[in-house]
C-alpha cells in the first residue's frame, strides 16, 4: 500500500499466511524507502494498493508485527478485493 504525503511517498507492505493470527507489518519506509517497497512488489507481481488512511495508521505498528485489532477491517476490505480482483484477470 502506498501513499503520498507532501510529495514524499509512504508505503507498507503486509504479509499473511494461513494459520498466522494476523496480517503482519514485513515493511515499511518513505521516500526512496518507500520507492523500494513498491518496486519490490511489483517486480514481484504484487498489486499495489493506494489508501493514504491505512497507509498512515499502518506505518505506526512496527515491522515485524500483527496489524492490531483496530485494522482488522480495513486489511479484510483490501484483501477481499484484490481477491475479486485476481478472480477477475482469470
Amino acid at each position: 500500500m502506498q501513499q503520498r504525503d507532501n510529495n514524499e511517498r509512504r508505503a507498507a507492505a503486509l504479509s499473511y499466511k494461513q494459520g498466522f493470527y494476523a496480517p503482519v507489518v514485513v515493511a515499511r519506509g518513505t521516500g526512496v524507502a518507500a520507492e523500494a517497497i513498491i518496486a519490490c512488489a511489483r517486480e514481484a507481481g504484487v498489486y499495489v494498493h493506494e489508501s493514504p488512511e491505512l497507509v498512515k495508521l499502518l506505518m505506526q505498528v512496527d515491522s515485524d508485527q500483527y496489524i492490531p485489532p483496530e485494522l482488522y477491517r480495513a486489511v479484510a476490505e483490501v484483501l477481499v478485493w484484490l481477491q475479486w480482483l485476481e478472480s477477475q484477470q482469470k
